[in-house]
């Protein structure tokens, strides 16, 4: 990471479009452009999981889609989403029903603690396998990673799904 920032800095010095001010039109252009792209880079490789997607459509082992993707999800992680979406429609109905918010937050709260910890866990199994590939450039590391990304992104989602029923009590 630090060989990463410091030609990222170098390269930055070399196409800043600052040191291109009196250059003709068409340089200072060209030097704009430089440098858009190698931030864009930079903010990609930068972050840990748009590295890895960048990979996976580098490598060709991103998902086609959602339909690709729910195919690779484990059985049980599936089973999961399914159990939190009947929980989440039943905090639904007690909240309607006017249940007192005690009651219904403590069952989203309850329903938070083991999405989190699997979301601990996965994000610990993103970085060990990005040191992997990092230093290997295994196909297989990258396949285990493609996996865990797709994982991810289900893990996350139930947990956009308590955020916005607890967002939805404050309104």
């Amino acid at each position: 990471m630090a060989d990463f920032e410091q030609r990222y800095r170098a390269l930055s010095r070399q196409f800043h479009p600052d040191y291109f001010y009196n250059a003709a039109p068409a340089e200072r252009r060209a030097s704009l452009e430089k440098s858009s792209y190698l931030n864009d880079a930079y903010r990609t490789l930068r972050n840990p999981i748009s590295r890895v997607d960048y990979l996976l459509k580098l490598e060709g082992l991103a998902p086609q889609g959602p339909e690709q993707a729910s195919k690779q999800v484990p059985a049980g992680l599936l089973e999961e989403v399914f159990a939190l979406n009947e929980e989440l429609d039943e905090v639904r109905e007690q909240r309607s029903s006017g249940a007192p918010a005690e009651i219904w937050k403590g069952r989203l709260e309850r329903a938070r603690q083991p999405i989190e910890a699997k979301r601990a866990e996965h994000e610990a199994q993103l970085r060990e396998l990005s040191a992997r590939w990092d230093a290997t450039g295994d196909r297989k590391v990258l396949e285990a990673l493609r996996d865990r990304i797709i994982e991810r992104n289900y893990i996350i989602n139930l947990l956009a799904g308590i955020e916005r029923e607890l967002a939805a009590s404050l309104s």
